[in-house]
C-alpha cells in the first residue's frame, strides 16, 4: 500500500457550540466529567473541484460516520433532514449557509474537497465547523487517497476530530488484540481487528490455547502465553516483521503478560507461588520480581507512563484488585467489596481501574477511581460480562460477554454507554487488549 502523506495539521482545537448557544460561548465535550451533552453533526455531500466524483469519496463518508456512530455525544443527522439538504458550493466558511444547518438544529457541519491528484488516487480536504458561529473546528488534508487506505484516512480524521473536542485521541487509531476459538479442535488463537470490526486477522496458528495477549507501548510486540498439553510457553508477536518467537521460560503456568513502559515483558508466572516478575530482554530470565507474596498474584496491567502496576490478587481470601507504586514499591488494595474481582484495567492516565466483579446476577464491569475510591457499576448483562480493557485515550472499554449466547467483544465506555458490538466472525472472542496501530 502507497503510504499516503498528510499535508495539513489541525487547523483549529476550539469548539464552541450548542444547539442555543451565543457564538461567543466556549464548548468542549468532557470525557471525564460525569454527564456529556449529544451534539448533532451533519456530514455535508462530498464536493468535486475537478474531474468525475472518486470512488472513494462515498466510502469515506460511509467510514466517517461509522466511526462517529461509535461516540454516544455525537447524532449524525441525516442529510435529508437539513433545509434545503447538505449538498454545498465548495467545503470552506465561506461556501456554507449556516442558517439552514441552524434551522435543522446542527451543531457541526462537516464538508469534505475531492480533486484528483497528480501523484495518484486522490487529494482530499476535511474539515468540521461550528453552525452557531461558522468557527472552524478542525481542518486536515490527504494525498493519494485510494480503496487501499480510504479507511485509514478516515480514521486518521476521526482521530483529528477526537482530539479537538475532547482533548484526547488514540482510539480510532488503536488496534484490538484478542482471543478467539476455532477449528475441529476448539483451539484458541490471537488475532487482532480494529475497534470498529476492520482487519480482521489471524495471529497465531498453533494448537492448544493461546491467550493474555498484550501490546508493547509503540504497538510492534504483542505478547501472549501458549498453554499445550506439555509445557506453558511465552510467545512474542513481531507484527512488523509477522514473526513469532516462543520461548520457554523461567517457570510453569503463566498468569497474564504485560509490557513495561521501556518495552520489558512482564508476566505472572508460577515458581512455587503466582508472582510478577519483569523478564531480561530475551525473555529467558527473570531480570528482578514485581509482586511476591504466598499468595495467588495474577493479570499485571500498567498505566502508559509506567509508573502504577494492577494485578489481582487472593492475599485476603478472595480475589481483589491491587495496585504497586512502582518508585516506592507500595502495594495498596483498590477493591474492598464483593468476592471475586479479577481482570484489572488502569486508564492510561493511572487514575482508574477498571475491572470484572461476581454478582449474583454473572460478572459485570466496574469502575474504580484510585484517589477518591468511588466505584460505578458500567454494565448489567444479561449474561455475563468480564476482561475489561481501557482504550488509549482512556473513554473507550472494551470487554468480552456471552450475553449473545456466545463471548463476543463489546464497546463501552467509562460513563457506561449502551455496549456495541465489534464484528469479529465466528468463535468465542476473548480478553481483549487495546494497542496503538502499528505503523
Amino acid at each position: 500500500m502507497k503510504r499516503f502523506r498528510i499535508l495539513c495539521t489541525v487547523l483549529c482545537l476550539v469548539l464552541c457550540l450548542t444547539g442555543t448557544a451565543f457564538a461567543s460561548q466556549s464548548m468542549t465535550i468532557d470525557i471525564n466529567g460525569p454527564g456529556q451533552n449529544r451534539v448533532n453533526m451533519t456530514l455535508a455531500e462530498p464536493f468535486i473541484f475537478s474531474g468525475s466524483t472518486p470512488d472513494v469519496a462515498r466510502s469515506f463518508s460511509q467510514l466517517v460516520e461509522q466511526n462517529l456512530g461509535l461516540l454516544p455525544f455525537i447524532q449524525v443527522v441525516p442529510a435529508s433532514s437539513i433545509l434545503g439538504g447538505a449538498q454545498l458550493k465548495g467545503v470552506t466558511r465561506d461556501d456554507i449557509d449556516f442558517h439552514r444547518f441552524q434551522v435543522s438544529r446542527v451543531d457541526m457541519v462537516a464538508t469534505a474537497g475531492w480533486r484528483p491528484d497528480p501523484a495518484g488516487g486522490s487529494r482530499l480536504e476535511c474539515r468540521v465547523y461550528e453552525s452557531f458561529g461558522s468557527r472552524l473546528l478542525v481542518g486536515k488534508a490527504y494525498a493519494g487517497v485510494n480503496r487501499a487506505n480510504v479507511a485509514r484516512v478516515a480514521d486518521l480524521f476521526c482521530e483529528a476530530f477526537m482530539k479537538a473536542l475532547t482533548g484526547r485521541s488514540g482510539f480510532f487509531s488503536s488496534t484490538l488484540a484478542f482471543t478467539k476459538t476455532s477449528g475441529k479442535k476448539g483451539q484458541r488463537n490471537i488475532w487482532t481487528v480494529t475497534p470498529q470490526g476492520r482487519n480482521l486477522r489471524q495471529v497465531t496458528f498453533m494448537d492448544g490455547a493461546s491467550s493474555s495477549p498484550s501490546w508493547s507501548p509503540d504497538g510492534r510486540f504483542l505478547a501472549f502465553a501458549h498453554h499445550s498439553n506439555h509445557e506453558h510457553t511465552l510467545g512474542l508477536w513481531d507484527s512488523r516483521n509477522n514473526r513469532i518467537f516462543m520461548s520457554k521460560v523461567p517457570g510453569t503456568t503463566i498468569g497474564g503478560t504485560a509490557f513495561t513502559s521501556q518495552g520489558n515483558v512482564v508476566i505472572a508466572l508460577t515458581r512455587g507461588n503466582m508472582e510478577i516478575f519483569e523478564l531480561t530482554r530475551d525473555l529467558t530470565r527473570i531480570k528482578k520480581t514485581l509482586v511476591q507474596n504466598w499468595a495467588i498474584d495474577v493479570s499485571p496491567d500498567f498505566s502508559a507512563d509506567g509508573k502504577t502496576l494492577a494485578f489481582a490478587s487472593d492475599r485476603f481470601g478472595n480475589p481483589h484488585i491491587f495496585t504497586r507504586d512502582m518508585a516506592t514499591g507500595k502495594i495498596s488494595r483498590v477493591t474492598y467489596d464483593g468476592k471475586y474481582n479479577t481482570s484489572p484495567s488502569l486508564s492510561p492516565d493511572g487514575k482508574m481501574v477498571v475491572f470484572s466483579r461476581r454478582t449474583d446476577e454473572g460478572h459485570r464491569i466496574f469502575v474504580h477511581e484510585i484517589d477518591t475510591g468511588r466505584e460505578r457499576q458500567l454494565t448489567f448483562g444479561p449474561g455475563s460480562d468480564e476482561e475489561p480493557a481501557f482504550s488509549p485515550d482512556g473513554y473507550f472499554i472494551c470487554f468480552a460477554s456471552n450475553r449473545s449466547g456466545k463471548y463476543q467483544l463489546y464497546l463501552t465506555t467509562r460513563h457506561g454507554a449502551e455496549p456495541k458490538r465489534i464484528p469479529t466472525g465466528n468463535g468465542d472472542a476473548t480478553q481483549p487488549a487495546f494497542g496503538p496501530r502499528s505503523r
